[in-house]
């Protein structure tokens, strides 16, 4: 296993779904699959208790602060411990458990500002139960944006190995992101997708493909007019920036293998432009990646899966590929700075 001077904080996510599962899955193939050392934020009980419902016998270690977790990681799980409210029942969101969950992100966004943790990888929440005590974000990355105070919203990018998706809109319903769609959210996203795919990637001179909102792309403004007024403008602007930049083009003959190959990151106009494509390509080891944050974060492009919670058969290969993704990012940032 290379060595990692900083180990890397993995969030609770929704106590009732999957989260433990697949945590503790990555743990017991940690040497096989060669993963950087990581520490979870989440209840030990919890996870003594899924380790023993499921017979997999892992021994779970407290730690007090993070660089523990380095030196136990080779014979132990180390969790930096966070308690629950009330018993966690496996595929049941329990709203009493939401505060640690929300505290579990709060704890790991403080480890990687003092530079106690190397990145971020979050487990899946369940949304409902934490707006339903108050929580006021559409989702993680809009929260992690508020923890780190930045000021431009984070950009998402998903990531397989063979296509990165970025949607220029992201948790909107389909009406409301074609209305807000914009030249400035279109060039913010490129800028922002170039700006990871060098440091992120080491990929010296990106090009990106920009998919059409309409059907046809358009086709000349007989099947709407944003490609004319709002995204070919934005492209035309990138160009003249000096990036390398291509479209707008039809969505649906962008991501099929040969098309695939003439490009670095397709820029999509709304969710499920992006996430279709790249969840058909390769729906098990799909990786979120927060672009524009100041630091890394990385999750399983999957939900909290509360069905299979308890049952020991859900599949870690999304959150292993979100370690795994966010150690490749952690070591191309070093390099870039050499």
């Amino acid at each position: 296993m290379k060595t990692h001077s900083i180990p890397i904080a993995v969030t609770m996510g929704e106590p009732g779904g999957i989260g433990g599962e697949i945590s503790l899955k990555a743990w017991l193939r940690r040497h096989e699959l060669k993963l950087p050392p990581f520490f979870l934020i989440d209840d030990p009980d919890r996870l003594n208790n899924i380790s023993s419902r499921l017979n997999w016998d892992i021994p779970i270690k407290s730690i007090r602060k993070a660089n523990d977790a380095l030196a136990l990681s080779v014979s132990a799980l180390p969790v930096f411990p966070i308690k629950l409210k009330a018993k966690d029942i496996p595929g049941q969101a329990r709203t009493e458990n939401a505060p640690a969950v929300l505290e579990s992100i709060r704890c790991a966004v403080n480890f990687v500002q003092k530079n106690e943790a190397s990145a971020i990888v979050t487990n899946p929440i369940q949304k409902k139960t934490l707006y339903d005590i108050g929580f006021e974000y559409p989702g993680h990355t809009e929260f992690l944006a508020n923890l780190a105070q930045i000021t431009k919203p984070p950009i998402m990018m998903l990531a397989c190995n063979s296509l990165r998706v970025v949607p220029v809109t992201i948790h909107q319903a389909l009406a409301e992101a074609i209305r807000s769609l914009n030249q400035e959210k279109i060039i913010t996203a490129a800028e922002q997708t170039i700006l990871s795919l060098r440091q992120d990637f080491a990929i010296k001179r990106p090009h990106l493909m920009v998919a059409g909102l309409n059907p046809h792309a358009g086709e000349n403004g007989s099947m709407g007019r944003e490609e004319i007024d709002i995204i070919d403008p934005a492209i035309k602007h990138l160009k003249r920036a000096g990036y390398s930049i291509t479209g707008p083009a039809p969505a649906d003959t962008l991501f099929h293998d040969r098309a695939r190959e003439n490009y670095d990151a397709a820029i999509c106009m709304y969710h499920d432009q992006a996430l279709i494509p790249l969840k058909t390509v390769d729906f098990r080891s799909g990786v979120n990646i927060t672009l524009g944050l100041p630091f890394i974060r990385t999750s399983p492009d999957h939900g909290t899966a509360l069905e299979l919670a308890g049952t020991g058969a859900a599949d870690e290969s999304s959150f292993v590929a979100a370690l795994k993704a966010a150690a490749t990012i952690i070591a191309n940032r070093k390099l870039s700075k050499n």
